[in-house]
């Protein structure tokens, strides 16, 4: 897992353009660590691939409910917003609030390279909104108050260094 301060977690992630078993396999391994380190969503440059993909899943132990997404985007936003608090794998010990849209229509391909579009709302909205902000080196921790940033400054700096020791 890759840790705030690896620098590929503020690359822009490369567009997916061969769909061929290697891509099968990242998205399984996606899931498999998404699972196991307890969280709901994962995008590739989180496990130090530089690549537009990302698994979401709100219930972790309910296959039903995975997306596995290739080459998403956001096309369009409802303009509604709510602020709720978001956590990240990839910035351990740090939550806050975040403003993101509610409603959201999201285009992307699945891993054979099939174009799919759906609006989605709710948890998943928010967690998909998160994993996408991956694939554009963004993230969550850019999104809150100035407040909030100055009062978790040490500790992403903290978090940083230990990621450069390593």
């Amino acid at each position: 897992m890759k840790i705030v301060g690896d620098s590929i977690l503020r690359k822009k992630a490369e567009k997916v353009e061969v769909f061929d078993e290697s891509l099968s396999k990242l998205l399984d391994d996606m899931v498999e660590t998404m699972i196991f380190e307890g969280g709901v969503g994962l995008a590739a440059p989180q496990v130090g691939v530089s690549k537009m993909v990302a698994v979401v899943n709100p219930e972790p132990e309910n296959s039903e409910t995975l997306l596995r997404l290739v080459n998403p985007k956001i096309t369009e936003t409802g303009a509604e917003t709510e602020c709720i608090e978001e956590g990240c794998l990839s910035v351990p010990g740090i939550r806050g609030n975040v403003i993101r849209p509610v409603v959201i229509v999201l285009e992307y391909q699945d891993e054979k390279g099939n174009a799919a579009k759906m609006q989605i709302d709710g948890i998943v909205s928010r967690i998909v909104q998160h994993e996408l902000d991956h694939l554009a080196g963004v993230l969550f921790t850019d999104r809150l108050s100035f407040a909030k940033k100055m009062m978790i400054k040490g500790k992403l700096k903290e978090l940083a260094r230990r990621t450069k020791q390593e």
